[in-house]
């Protein structure tokens, strides 16, 4: 019985990513017996997963987290995070590892120079972070099965949305997840004001943390008066509640941050807008992924992972996004 050690230790989205890789390890070696390692703020999120057999939680103390992984006695080390921790981990534990390519330099490139150098497939698209991943754990017989991202939601977070948000009625929703981890990865207000007036549905949801609850209260000013509801959950869910209000959503969108890459678990249409960073293999991993970007800029990407503000002072990559007026939607099955 093969005992495997699959690192990630943050962040949200990155951590859904690697769902594939657990489902694929679990179910395609043989008697394989699976342990996460993650920090401790994101254990919630492998917590109701059935493929994953154990646990183990980044605290403070990386020497002590060690000295607990050592005792297992692992076969593998597949390592997803690649950064000095993680490092670490793979030479104290002396067993065969795997990582995969961050592909630093390709980044860098097209950050700083705009020159796009980023791995393809055969018909022309980035090769996902997913896919990368993926790669990593060949050299075991694992193969992509296609079968996309994972997402389970513990009983205790699932939500009742008639009961934990009665202010919702029975219409359908659009969830919008307003949050980011930079300034220049989220619209500002106007744009928002203006995103919403599109969407088609009347009810939207505002979904993220507590940092987001200034410009939650802001749009929801916004909208006092119009026909369109906006309720505002920001800041008010931990990551698997606001995944459960997600997955109940009739359409999701949302800037490029965790909860619109967890949606990608349970809608196969999400849309994701786009500002100072890129999707070029970072997109929602889904069947019908559809991103708004402003590609008549030649200053973007110029971030890998957002930043304070705009290099340019100008802002245009979201202060002139083009907003559609109509959303294609591909419905769950």
């Amino acid at each position: 019985m093969p005992k495997v050690l699959v690192i990630r230790f943050s962040a949200i989205g990155d951590i859904v990513w690697v769902s594939p890789v657990v489902r694929c390890l679990k179910q395609q070696l043989p008697d394989c017996e699976l342990h996460m390692c993650t920090k401790s703020n994101y254990a919630e999120m492998w917590q109701a997963n059935p493929y994953v057999d154990k646990i183990h939680l980044l605290h403070d103390n990386l020497g002590k987290l060690i000295d607990e992984l050592r005792q297992e006695n692992f076969d593998y080390v597949i390592d997803l995070h690649k950064n000095l921790r993680s490092t670490r981990i793979r030479w104290a534990l002396r067993k065969k590892s795997f990582t995969y390519d961050k592909l630093t330099w390709q980044r860098f490139l097209l950050t700083r120079f705009q020159i796009d150098l980023f791995p393809r497939k055969p018909d022309g698209e980035p090769l996902h972070i997913v896919e990368r991943y993926m790669k990593a754990v060949e050299p075991l017989g694992i193969h992509n099965d296609g079968k996309g991202l994972d997402y389970f939601i513990a009983p205790e977070y699932q939500i009742d949305l008639q009961q934990d948000v009665p202010e919702l009625n029975h219409m359908p929703f659009c969830a919008y997840v307003i949050g980011g981890s930079e300034p220049t990865k989220k619209l500002p207000l106007h744009k928002m004001v203006e995103l919403c007036q599109k969407l088609p549905y009347r009810q939207i949801v505002l979904i993220g943390g507590k940092e987001d609850a200034t410009a939650a209260e802001q749009l929801l000013d916004e909208f006092r008066q119009s026909d369109k509801k906006i309720i505002n959950l920001c800041g008010k869910m931990n990551i698997s509640r606001s995944a459960s209000v997600v997955a109940q959503a009739a359409m999701v969108i949302g800037h490029d941050t965790g909860l619109t890459h967890i949606a990608a678990a349970f809608h196969p249409t999400v849309y994701s807008i786009w500002g100072t960073t890129t999707p070029m293999g970072f997109k929602p991993y889904c069947a019908n992924s559809i991103v708004l970007e402003n590609n008549n800029l030649d200053c973007r990407p110029c971030s890998k992972s957002g930043a304070k503000s705009c290099p340019q002072k100008h802002f245009k990559c979201m202060n002139e996004l083009p907003i559609p007026t109509e959303f294609p939607i591909i419905h769950r099955q």
